[in-house]
Order: structure tokens, then C-alpha cells, then sequence
């Protein structure tokens, strides 16, 4: 169902991912390194699995 009196506003100056769910908009934001998966359940957004890659450069403890 669309509505045409139903708007959100964005910025197209920044990188980031928008999720709407239910008609609240979701901005997920940018990491350094990583991935980030979409689970999605019967044709909606589930989960956002975020996974952190860290870059191994000889520091003792990460």
C-alpha cells in the first residue's frame, strides 16, 4: 500500500543504508571494517547481523 502523504527525508551527503520497517526508517550506519547481513522474515526486516573484521598488524591483545 503506498501513501502519498507519507515522506521521510535522507542525506545524500553521507554513506549509510536505510531500512523502513513498519513506516519507521532504520539508518544504519557505516563501520571501518566488517559486514553487515539483512535477515529478513516473511517479506520483512528480521535482524541486522553485524560482523566487525579486524586487521591484524602485531598488536598483542585485540
Amino acid at each position: 500500500m503506498y501513501d502519498n502523504t507519507t515522506k521521510a527525508v535522507i542525506s545524500l551527503t553521507e554513506d549509510a543504508v536505510y531500512i523502513v520497517k513498519n513506516g519507521k526508517k532504520t539508518k544504519i550506519t557505516p563501520k571501518n571494517h566488517g559486514e553487515d547481513r539483512i535477515i529478513w522474515k516473511n517479506g520483512k526486516v528480521l535482524d541486522v547481523d553485524r560482523s566487525e573484521r579486524v586487521r591484524i598488524e602485531g598488536q598483542e591483545v585485540i
